[in-house]
This record gives structure tokens, C-alpha cells and sequence, in this order.
């Protein structure tokens, strides 16, 4: 059940990121793929600082989608370079 929710807020997070940076989302799927890979790069920026997001399903989700956010920013400079 928690890899249903982790899919979740993957999505969640990824469509959050698509609306806060440049442009829309990436469909369904892109959207879970951006906010799976930035769930994990959030926990591991959040982590490396010595931030806590608080734990539940409201701190996942912020935690998630700043480290989306994050990713989507360094690919949009990617590719614009």
C-alpha cells in the first residue's frame, strides 16, 4: 500500500512542479516520473542540509515537490544551454 502512495505523491508532486516552474506538465506518466525521481532528490537535498520535512503525508508532499521543482529547474537549464 505504501508504494501506491509513494506513486501518489510522486504525481501529485510532479503535476505541483510542472505548474511552479515555466511551463505545464508532462502527462501522466512524465508527471510521476518527475515526482518520483524529485521525491528522492528532495529527501536527499533535505537530508544534506539537516532539514525535516515533519514526516507525513503533508511533509512527503512538500519535500517532493521542492526537489521536483529543483530537477525540473536544472533540466530546463540544461536545455537551454
Amino acid at each position: 500500500m505504501s508504494f501506491i502512495w509513494f506513486i501518489l505523491i510522486g504525481l501529485a508532486a510532479g503535476w505541483l512542479a510542472g505548474q511552479l516552474v515555466k511551463g505545464g506538465g508532462f502527462g501522466l506518466l512524465g508527471d510521476i516520473i518527475v515526482g518520483v525521481i524529485g521525491a528522492l532528490l528532495g529527501g536527499f537535498l533535505f537530508s544534506a542540509l539537516g532539514l525535516s520535512s515533519g514526516g507525513g503525508l503533508l511533509g512527503s508532499l512538500i519535500v517532493a515537490t521542492i526537489g521536483a521543482v529543483v530537477l525540473l529547474f536544472g533540466l530546463r537549464l540544461i536545455k537551454s544551454a
